[in-house]
């Protein structure tokens, strides 16, 4: 039953976020709480305005002559190709490095690092495992520095969610509602119920009790649902999903843990898999699948194959029937990183 887990469900009456000239001009982005909900919409607002401005051929270079500094200690395809394509179409420099390319954690500290790219750089990318080490780079740094993901937040993804779930339903967001299902205990999980409490939006965190978000971060964005007038729901029950516009998932389990991880996953989460029995259970005609990627959907990946080996499972978090099925919108919510990813460098960047 709902009642087996904490449920909390906040929406104020009348109260509205009430857009207003911001400027976020030398500002970091590490996470969604560091932002009020005015910043947010604005930088989803600048998102909007810059897509259209790329679509229509008419894309303003605001970062010209600027060089940026891109640090990958965990490997990406859509972080790294956004910031990389997003920079060169406003005239940007970049200049890549991981753990091989660095001395960062190896022969020098997170500060140490900070202080001498900042004094080469306008502006500093990072993505790896600890969300501590991103904000020692920003605290030691002269210019912003943007998280491209660490294990406990990954705010350029949520950004773009939320984009794209405007984008595509065309709704005011007080009247989105979507679902995160599956574990909702790391980046994916948080940084979506932060960012969709800081736009008002009807929120759910579907999963097994043990693989909720911390309790500290549902009690900031309750905080946050209260200001804006959101709905926040945390449940165990897949009935949780129905009326929701927007389903989201992410993977289960990552190469590299033991096999006991990798059982204990499955068996919590096998209930959770986005199939078509869970998109008709929303009970909304025009559903939409999204998933941050990459996804296993298919044997087609060594991490496929190996999960097939394991536990006869030719997929995982989501079926292949849904993942290409109409309904899925993952390769535009890929696209948008770019667009989203460009306006917090221009919003941080230029004003």
């Amino acid at each position: 039953m709902l009642s087996r887990l904490p449920k909390f469900s906040y929406r104020s009456g009348s109260r509205k976020v009430r857009l207003v000239t911001t400027s976020l001009r030398g500002r970091h982005f590490l996470k969604e709480m560091d932002f009020t909900p005015a910043e947010w919409a604005h930088l989803l607002r600048l998102t909007g305005e810059l897509k259209a401005e790329r679509q229509a051929g008419v894309e303003r270079q605001r970062l010209a002559g600027m060089n940026l500094a891109l640090i990958f200690e965990k490997t990406s395809t859509r972080t790294r190709s956004a910031f990389e394509v997003a920079a060169h179409h406003q005239g940007a420099h970049v200049t890549q490095m991981d753990g091989n390319s660095s001395q960062l954690g190896h022969k020098e500290s997170p500060a140490d690092t900070a202080r001498v790219l900042s004094r080469l750089f306008d502006g500093i990318e990072y993505r790896g495992a600890l969300q501590a080490t991103v904000e020692k780079i920003a605290a030691a740094s002269s210019v912003p520095v943007w998280n491209g993901l660490t294990d406990e937040w990954h705010p350029t993804q949520s950004l773009c969610d939320m984009f794209t779930m405007r984008e595509a339903s065309g709704l005011a967001d007080r009247e989105i509602a979507f679902a995160y299902v599956g574990d909702a205990r790391f980046n994916v999980g948080c940084s979506l119920l932060m960012g969709g409490a800081l736009l008002g939006m009807d929120v759910r965190i579907v999963a097994p009790a043990k693989l909720l978000p911390p309790a500290w971060v549902v009690e900031r964005a309750k905080a946050f649902a209260e200001e804006t007038g959101g709905l926040i729901t945390l449940t165990e029950e897949l009935d949780g999903v129905r009326g929701c516009q927007f389903l989201h998932t992410d993977i289960w389990v990552s190469m590299g843990e033991p096999e006991s991880v990798w059982t204990e996953r499955i068996d919590l989460l096998r209930d959770y898999q986005v199939n078509t029995a869970l998109l008709e259970r929303t009970g909304v005609d025009e559903v939409k699948f999204m998933h941050c990627l990459p996804a296993y959907h298919n044997r087609e990946t060594t991490v496929g194959e190996e999960v097939f080996r394991r536990f006869g499972l030719p997929e995982l978090e989501v079926t292949d029937e849904v993942f290409e099925s109409s309904a899925s919108i993952v390769f535009d919510q890929a696209e948008n990183r770019m667009h989203s990813i460009k306006a917090l460098m221009v919003a941080t960047l230029a004003g």
